[in-house]
């Protein structure tokens, strides 16, 4: 539109995930007149303004002096040009350099949100660029109409609504740090996006598990349950409009197939009469889709009791809970895959990745036990038999079983290169199980291999990420386990302590709260907790609470170079299990 200074066109581009009638509109705005009108239609040069074919683009020309600048301003929507104009004038009459400030100026804001102190330059910067990534995702997936109303172009049946929606973002990752931050730090924005939630149900009769825009299939398990779970339990008000239709559909998808794989619960059918989704039934990461199945069970189960659900609803979920139980082959103190027969699967190897497994061993999944971690402890025979098993973690050879992929997978490279035996960081399976020495009255182990993990599997440089960021999630670890403690069951009140990276740290609540965590102690060999106060009190604790921490907080670390064997070993210290509930 030489008239305007003006480019307006669309893409229908896309990877999947959307409607037929998927659009991406754009609008280019110049503060110079054209001199040069043309377009293309793949190879053709066309004397013509307007083109549309499989690949088509602009062509324009300026008259300019040496050195002069040409300015152009972009928008996009999913709705409309009409719509991509709307979304221009966000920008008002800031030229360049005022909006790379006023973007500078919001990330500052965001990020001085949590603010450390005493710790080295690498430290610093490795811990805001992380922060930094964890804000990444979620995208936001909709845009304001002529009346200021939040619309969204739907990823699932392709008309304009009203109401929010969230997109990008993989639940088997995100569900463990990742929105347990958001919770933490952002509950208001975890408020839009449940909204967005129960939209996405509205409008395609499933959660998504992972969205992107609309529903894939991508990974497994029915995490939606603890996203939905733990944004309403960790809430302070309690008050979510959506909440009684996000039920509704946590308890459709917990027990029907989805229209594909990843959405709903593939083998549903036999997981809610076997106890488990056997290995020969032609499912694949069976014994993995068993024990995610059990955990969101769990999330269930707790927002049911929030809810005031009947007794015999709540009941069901508690006892699905239990279904990891079902995979303990007490042999190998391990999970494997078992049949429909009831039979472990042959030939079995700890060290095969996929298979009954999801880009993992069984070393690395015989650990996703988030809500019950004394239950598996009885599995296995006691506290000492459980610290035992932790610990081949670390001592194992990284070696690897690959013939099930038939390839080597960057996966297998990052446990290699890691050099931290079986300890597989570079992916999420694994990332939780640091903290759970703190179960069974070894703390300090839990305070060494943090800080380990901390050290060598995150630095500033270009190879100094230690595997998938997965839209935020291996960063929110980083992020939780610097500021000293980490959310190992999502769906409870509670975080596990692990160990605190630096002297200071400042956290600003939304609420208006704060959450002041002092360690002066704190150095490189000082990475044992001797003790902790709570509010000036002594705390053995080897958990702190969510609803507490939004109170506002002061917590005081006394950091040693050397373990303090007597903190945190009795019982009553030990975190949240199922088992041990009242």
């Amino acid at each position: 539109i030489p008239s305007e200074n003006k480019i307006i066109g669309y893409t229908t581009k896309n990877s999947g995930g959307v409607p037929d009638n998927f659009k991406n509109y754009f609008v280019i705005v110049f503060d110079k007149s054209f001199t040069v009108t043309k377009t293309f239609d793949g190879d053709k040069l066309l004397d013509a303004i307007e083109s549309q074919a499989d690949h088509s683009g602009a062509i324009i020309g300026f008259k300019t002096v040496k050195g002069e600048k040409v300015n152009a301003k972009v928008a996009s929507s999913f709705i409309s040009y009409e719509q991509a104009e709307r979304n221009l004038n966000e920008l008002g009459k800031n030229d360049f350099d005022q909006i790379k400030e006023k973007g500078k100026n919001v990330w500052n804001t965001e990020l001085s949100r949590i603010k450390v102190g005493g710790g080295t330059a690498e430290q610093f910067t490795t811990f805001y660029s992380s922060l930094y990534r964890s804000l990444l995702f979620p995208r936001k997936f909709y845009e304001f109409d002529a009346k200021g109303k939040v619309v969204h172009y739907s990823p699932y049946n392709g008309k304009v609504l009203p109401g929010y929606m969230f997109t990008d973002t993989g639940f088997w990752d995100t569900f463990r740090a990742l929105f347990p931050f958001l919770n933490l730090m952002y509950p208001e924005l975890n408020q839009q996006m449940q909204e967005g939630l129960s939209n996405a149900y509205n409008e395609s009769g499933w959660l998504p598990e992972w969205a992107s825009p609309g529903l894939r299939d991508v990974m497994v398990g029915n995490n939606s349950a603890s996203v939905v779970a733990e944004a309403y339990l960790k809430s302070e008000t309690k008050k979510n409009p959506e909440i009684e239709n996000l039920y509704k559909a946590l308890i459709h998808g917990a027990n029907n197939q989805g229209p594909l794989r990843a959405v709903g619960r593939l083998g549903v059918d036999y997981y809610n009469s076997l106890g488990y989704v056997p290995y020969d039934a032609g499912i694949n990461e069976n014994a993995a889709r068993t024990l995610e199945y059990a955990y969101d069970d769990f999330a269930i189960y707790k927002l049911g009791l929030a809810l005031n659900k009947p007794k015999s609803e709540t009941d069901l979920y508690k006892k699905r809970s239990l279904n990891y139980k079902n995979l303990f082959d007490s042999e190998n103190n391990l999970m494997r895959g078992k049949n429909k027969d009831g039979k472990f699967q042959t030939p079995f190897s700890p060290f095969k990745w996929g298979d009954a497994f999801t880009e993992g061993n069984s070393w690395h999944y015989s650990w996703s036990v988030f809500h019950d971690m004394q239950g598996l402890i009885d599995l296995m025979g006691g506290k000492d038999v459980f610290v035992s098993q932790l610990d081949k973690v670390f001592s194992l050879a990284p070696v690897f079983d690959e013939s099930y992929y038939g390839s080597v997978i960057h996966e297998f490279r990052e446990m290699q290169i890691a050099n931290m035996g079986q300890y597989a960081h570079g992916n999420q399976p694994i990332q939780h199980m640091t903290y759970l020495y703190d179960y069974a009255g070894e703390p300090w182990k839990t305070q060494y291999w943090v800080r380990e993990t901390m050290n060598r599997m995150y630095k500033p440089t270009p190879d100094g990420y230690c595997g998938d960021e997965d839209n935020g999630q291996t960063s929110a670890w980083y992020v939780f386990s610097a500021i000293g403690f980490y959310p190992v069951t999502p769906a409870s009140d509670q975080y596990v302590i692990g160990t605190p990276l630096f002297k200071t740290v400042k956290i600003k609540l939304q609420n208006g709260k704060e959450v002041s965590i002092n360690a002066p102690q704190n150095n490189a060999a000082n990475k044992y907790i001797k003790s902790m106060k709570f509010n000036g009190k002594a705390d053995a604790n080897n958990w702190l609470s969510h609803s507490e921490l939004l109170k506002g907080a002061t917590i005081d670390f006394e950091m040693s170079n050397t373990p303090n064997k007597n903190r945190g070993t009795a019982k009553k210290d030990f975190p949240y299990s199922l088992s041990t509930e009242k």
